[in-house]
């Protein structure tokens, strides 16, 4: 399934939805995409959340806990470009952290697994 033409279309016929009005993160997920349905905001959320790793395995391999700063800065840092830049809307970290955080994981995961396309 191509969940790309999905958040697509449903972003383009979606009304204003509040993201705290999800109970579970399975209800919250599709409308995640939806709020990534730019393909510069998604491909710019992949390269951040790669970065993100990479500084990760860096604080292993250095012992220098200053790259966990890095891999935030780069992972936010490249997502809100694409929602303020690209996507033209708020992320949603701003009312559901955790979910979105597990969204962009799952985003991430998806992207590798060929379900949602950059």
């Amino acid at each position: 399934m191509d969940t790309t033409a999905t958040a697509s279309t449903s972003a383009a016929t979606a009304s204003p939805v509040d993201p705290r009005s999800f109970a579970s993160f399975s209800e919250f997920y599709p409308f995640y995409l939806t709020e990534h349905s730019n393909l510069t905001c998604r491909r710019l959320h992949f390269v951040g959340s790669s970065l993100s790793l990479s500084c990760l395995a860096l604080v292993f391999v250095t012992g220098n806990a200053w790259w966990i700063l890095a891999g935030l800065l780069c992972g936010y840092g490249f997502a809100w470009i694409g929602h303020f830049g690209f996507e033209k809307n708020k992320p949603a970290s701003f009312k559901r952290p955790l979910y979105s955080f597990m969204g962009d994981w799952v985003m991430y995961k998806d992207i590798l697994t060929g379900k949602v396309k950059i």
